[in-house]
């Protein structure tokens, strides 16, 4: 599964129980050790994001070394008091928090993406009508942005061939940094 990632997009309904059926092949990617469990939580730009198990697993890692900081403490206080571990039920339906719901200004219905290693859950209303600003470059900074994404996988390559090995003293410098 290591070189699975989460594409395409689909719409849902989000009943008044406040549930959505997530796709089967999204589904399928969230699946580790046999297990159907996930983490729904408050994503980047206005959506919700769906996490896999060892995945949020490395975040939280990572994050528990930065705890102390003053700077981050705000964001770590609302992350992770609105991190809701879950699984779908025997028809593939997801609860959405109620206080995400309202995060996200989620109505009734919901577009999920799959954006490489995370699932998003976007408001159709918003979701669409930033598709149609990328399409009709009506948001230049976003065009930009592609733009400069697609020339990192040029950039990667060329790093990466003239990319020497550290030496033993640059290694240890580059640790003590």
């Amino acid at each position: 599964m290591s070189n699975f990632f989460f594409s395409g997009s689909h719409t849902a309904k989000v009943d008044d129980k406040n549930r959505f059926v997530l796709p089967q092949n999204m589904r399928f990617g969230l699946v580790e050790e046999g297990k159907l469990e996930f983490t729904v939580a408050l994503g980047l730009g206005g959506c919700l994001t769906i996490y896999r198990r060892s995945d949020i697993e490395k975040i939280v890692k990572k994050f528990q070394a930065k705890q102390h900081s003053a700077k981050y403490q705000k964001f770590f206080t609302l992350f992770f008091s609105t991190l809701h571990h879950t699984t779908c039920d025997k028809l593939g339906r997801v609860v959405l928090p109620s206080i995400l719901k309202k995060a996200a200004k989620i109505e009734n219905e919901i577009v999920v993406a799959g954006v490489l290693n995370k699932i998003e859950i976007w408001p159709k209303e918003k979701y669409e009508a930033d598709l149609e600003a990328f399409l009709n470059e009506e948001n230049s900074s976003l065009s930009e942005l592609a733009e400069e994404a697609f020339a990192l996988l040029d950039g990667d390559e060329e790093k990466t061939e003239a990319a020497a090995p550290l030496t033993p003293d640059e290694q240890l410098e580059y640790e003590e940094l």
